[in-house]
């Protein structure tokens, strides 16, 4: 596809088929899922992972994979196929309605940053302090948030990230803390990946779902001249922000919408990004080159200059801007360098499939107390 060497690096980072409710039977917090899909309880409580994340560490935490990088030569190109018919799940408040169409952009209320510690580091230590984007998504119970597999597994340590936590809407305007949260926090439950990305380290395999507690609002008060938080259940994340449908087996060749919160530098040392607010990007898709030190053969991408820090965060097919919602058709894995300049400027999903629903309808139907 490309004549010249790239660089890519992981920093960050239409009619719908119907096909009825997202398609199984409710699973309790016991139940076993497909034997490829990997569901882990996160090690930390929920008062655990939500107090840790005070502003200041929120501030001073930094992207996953700051740093990684590398070159690749004679890639050949992708095989993105679909592997059955196409399918979708309705987003959260859309299943028997029609959206009215806006001619601005909104914003969509869904996205957000994700917060987690490195396993075995000390969580104390700053640079245990990472971040990346991720988007809530349908559930049965309302309590799903979709992301890259590398935001919340980490392949050096062979375990799922510490203090994992969702704060869709974020912004960072160093104003007060509901500003910040504006919709709470939401603490890890359930982690669900594919085998293949534990497993292997597959990036064709690079998203995750995550089921998440009801909210948390937290209000910091100074209290006998000491500040003390205040804190109060907000309820479930679908029933505050909504959730993006899910589709899979689509055309490699799709318009889509990509939302995230980059901060990284590209590869120049250049970094115009800072992460404190969300960025979008618009384009359409087609099947990028292959990548052996990945694994990487089934990527779809468009032209977009994301840096570290978007690694998460949704591609949304059919986005509608007066409902901020519409269908996730992938999620922002791979950065990359086509031309050799130097600077990002094409972003990748691992293309939605048959096994991709597969982790999706396991997680979907999971409750979160």
């Amino acid at each position: 596809m490309f004549s010249r060497a790239r660089r890519i690096s992981i920093p960050l980072a239409g009619v719908l088929l119907a096909t009825g409710w997202i398609g199984a039977t409710a699973a309790g917090a016991g139940a076993t899922g497909p034997t490829d899909v990997i569901s882990k309880q996160a090690a930390a409580s929920q008062q655990e992972a939500t107090e840790f994340w005070t502003p200041a560490k929120m501030k001073a935490a930094t992207d996953v994979t700051d740093g990684l990088d590398m070159s690749v030569r004679g890639l050949k190109a992708a095989n993105s196929t679909p592997d059955g018919p196409p399918g979708s799940v309705p987003p959260i408040g859309e299943e028997k309605t029609k959206t009215i169409k806006s001619k601005q952009l909104n914003l969509p209320n869904t996205v957000g940053r994700v917060f987690f510690t490195l396993p075995g580091a000390n969580p104390d230590d700053p640079k245990s302090w990472k971040f990346c984007s991720g988007s809530s998504v349908q559930s049965k119970y309302r309590n799903l948030v979709a992301t890259s597999a590398h935001c919340v597994y980490d392949t050096v340590h062979n375990t799922f990230y510490d203090n994992w936590v969702f704060i869709p809407s974020y912004w960072d305007g160093d104003q007060a803390w509901e500003g910040k949260a504006p919709y709470g926090i939401y603490a890890a439950k359930t982690f669900n990946a594919h085998d293949d990305f534990v497993v292997k380290e597959d990036y064709d395999f690079d998203y995750a779902f995550v089921n998440v507690y009801s909210g948390i609002k937290i209000k910091w008060e100074k209290i006998d001249g000491q500040w003390r938080p205040t804190v109060k259940n907000v309820g479930r994340l679908g029933d505050n922000v909504g959730g993006q449908g899910f589709t899979w087996n689509r055309s490699t060749k799709a318009t889509v919408f990509s939302f995230g919160y980059p901060a990284g530098a590209h590869p120049d040392g250049d970094k115009p990004f800072s992460g404190r607010t969300m960025k979008w990007c618009y384009g359409k898709t087609a099947p990028m080159p292959e990548a052996p030190k990945y694994n990487l053969q089934e990527h779809v991408g468009f032209k977009c200059s994301f840096t570290a820090g978007a690694s998460g965060g949704p591609f949304i097919y059919n986005y509608k801007s007066a409902s901020r919602t519409g269908y996730l058709y992938g999620v922002n894995s791979v950065a990359w360098d086509t031309d050799g300049n130097d600077r990002y400027d094409h972003i990748s999903t691992p293309y939605f499939n048959s096994d991709t629903y597969k982790v999706y309808k396991a997680a979907a139907n999971l409750w979160t107390k």
